[in-house]
């Protein structure tokens, strides 16, 4: 077995420089560093992880608390968890997804074994019970969304405002005015004051009261059938309806449907326009859809460089906010004559 001391005798240096670099405990010249990581690659030295972890009081993991029973994976989420792991692995961190619930109560549990250097929070609400989990047992951490009180909080999120304005000026520029929007369905106990939901519905009703337009909103749940189920609906109670907002990738796919379903031809008769996608699900629609892109892998590279400067005690990283961007498809046309 490769000792620390067989890589120090390889390298030329004393086996306490090796232990300062593998514990992190005293700063190595970049020469010396490279030496020594030279040598361990030569001898197959492995790191144990374990014993670096008790010697510095840190693990260098770092968990990204998602609540996988309240709220469905989908591409968009993906994009968030790999821009993090690839922050994370290029600061040396390890990432570790935490499918814990949005209450609190097992992520105070986890946070009880000791497990991560610290945590960042997705699926925020804005009053979300994990925030004062986290304060209460001093573990750093940082949000990717926000919460309505948010003195103190490293936090990135989307720009929800900016968003709703790209979106609904597109279709004002194409010549739409009867506008609606499908919304998430908050009076579902799993989404009650989700930040996501309430901020772009927020936002779509003082956009279009600002363009003078009539305010259409129309709950739903995140499913396709849901959006299916609520385009239908929509249509029936505002027929003159001449192009839809959806807030969620899997209702989207079921509006596109339920507009074939009834005849009504996708853009000429109605246009569809998706608040938040990526490029695979909007793909998946034919034609293909319209939509405001994601900023999955800068939100998720940003809310981890927000929580590794608090590890590592440098600045603090500004509160970002940024923008989804317009991704022209197919379901975006002139309003019918």
């Amino acid at each position: 077995m490769v000792t620390m001391r067989d890589v120090a005798e390889r390298a030329g240096v004393s086996i306490a420089t090796v232990s300062f670099l593998l514990n992190d405990t005293k700063p190595v010249t970049p020469a010396t560093r490279a030496r020594i990581e030279q040598a361990m690659a030569e001898l197959g030295y492995r790191r144990n992880v374990v014993a670096r972890a008790l010697a510095s009081r840190r693990t260098r993991i770092i968990a990204m608390a998602y609540p996988a029973l309240e709220h469905r994976f989908g591409m968009s989420t993906a994009e968030f968890f790999t821009a993090a792991a690839e922050r994370a692995r290029a600061q040396e961190y390890h990432l570790v997804l935490w499918p814990v619930g949005n209450d609190g109560v097992e992520l105070r549990e986890l946070l009880g074994q000791g497990l991560v250097d610290g945590v960042v929070l997705m699926e925020v609400q804005l009053a979300d019970p994990r925030v004062e989990v986290l304060r209460e047992t001093g573990t750093p951490f940082a949000l990717i969304g926000r919460t309505t009180e948010l003195d103190g909080l490293a936090h990135v999120d989307i720009d929800f405002d900016a968003t709703v304005e790209a979106a609904v000026g597109h279709l004002y520029e194409v010549g739409h005015r009867e506008l609606a929007l499908i919304s998430g369905d908050l009076a579902d106990p799993r989404f009650h004051e989700y930040g996501p939901w309430v901020r772009s519905e927020a936002a779509y009703r003082r956009v279009v009261a600002e363009y003078g337009l009539r305010t259409v909103v129309e709950p739903s749940s995140d499913t396709t059938l849901a959006g299916r189920e609520t385009a239908e609906r929509l249509l029936q109670e505002h027929p003159e309806t001449t192009a839809i907002l959806v807030a969620n990738e899997y209702a989207t796919l079921g509006v596109v449907s339920a507009l074939k379903r009834q005849g009504r031809d996708v853009p000429r008769d109605i246009s569809v326009l998706s608040l938040l996608m990526v490029p695979e699900v909007a793909a998946l629609s034919d034609p293909e859809l319209t939509f405001l892109r994601t900023p999955g892998h800068e939100l998720g590279r940003l809310g981890i460089e927000a929580l590794i400067r608090q590890l590592d005690g440098a600045a603090p990283l500004p509160p970002q906010l940024v923008p989804a961007t317009l991704t022209a498809g197919g379901t975006v046309g002139p309003p019918p004559h």
